[in-house]
């Protein structure tokens, strides 16, 4: 195992007991807003700051993006770890058990590591590129399905900002006509990783953060399967906007979206 890889697994494990100890008193927690349906709890910066230690401890010199504390660490560093604690923070003060720890190394401008991890089913899923993608030490490669007419498709809703709605209820009501079903369990890294897993055969959102898709993206491409922006063009990480899936389904996928695109943003 790759020492950076073994070193965000230690990471995250670590973000995952603070998460398993607090889901146990979910209502003695403290949960504040940080803007319209935007939730941040004690939970999230105490994960984020086991998170930062352990990555600082043994590589001082890289970058941090994480979702919590914004840029820190070594800015002139080729390497950036980007960090999402709690994806799913919502799910988690609901005490719906579906959420997870993302991390992820870029080096330069490629993500090279991916860590996902699920404290509630206790599933560890990583990738190192090149090195193909793994749950708890199980290769993962993404589904077989060839046709978005039987496909099993994963989505995230809009929840903070709506200037996107009708563009995407649009999509939402093609796409329920075209597919097996729609899922949307509310936190995208996890929904990223179940598509590497075969789990789901696609995923579509728009409006994500970096520390949303970087580890998922990787875990799926290392799975055989193809990412992209919902053009199928790169810079997703920017942009906000991304689809993934098996590359047969991707294809459909894509094109599915393509006649609701005609104002979306671009990467």
């Amino acid at each position: 195992m790759h020492p950076m890889l073994n070193t965000a697994i230690k990471a995250a494990r670590r973000a995952g007991a603070v998460i398993t100890r607090a889901s146990r008193d979910i209502d003695i927690l403290t949960v504040s807003k940080k803007q319209h349906n935007d939730f941040v709890t004690e939970v999230d910066k105490s994960a984020e700051a086991e998170i930062i230690e352990v990555l600082h401890n043994a590589y001082p010199d890289h970058g941090i993006l994480a979702e919590e504390s914004g840029v820190s660490g070594g800015t002139k560093s080729d390497f950036t770890w980007i960090i999402d604690p709690l994806d799913g923070t919502t799910n988690f003060i609901h005490g719906f058990p579906q959420y997870a720890v993302s991390i992820a190394l870029k080096h330069k401008d490629q993500i090279e590591q991916a860590v996902v991890y699920d404290p509630n089913r206790n599933e560890l899923f990583t990738a190192t590129r090149g090195s193909g993608a793994f749950m708890n030490d199980r290769r993962l490669r993404v589904s077989k399905r060839i046709t978005l007419a039987e496909s099993l498709v994963a989505t995230g809703f809009p929840f903070r900002e709506f200037k996107h709605m009708d563009q995407y209820l649009a999509m939402f009501r093609d796409l329920m006509m075209k597919t097996a079903g729609i899922r949307r369990p509310g936190a995208a890294a996890l929904d990223l990783a179940w598509v590497a897993a075969g789990r789901v055969d696609a995923f579509w959102e728009m409006g994500l953060s970096p520390w949303d898709m970087a580890a998922g993206a990787l875990l799926i491409q290392e799975a055989g399967g193809l990412v992209g922006n919902l053009r199928g063009e790169g810079g997703y990480l920017d942009s906000g906007q991304i689809a993934g899936g098996n590359p047969k389904v991707f294809v459909q996928l894509l094109q599915a979206l393509a006649p609701h695109l005609s104002d979306a943003p671009k990467a």
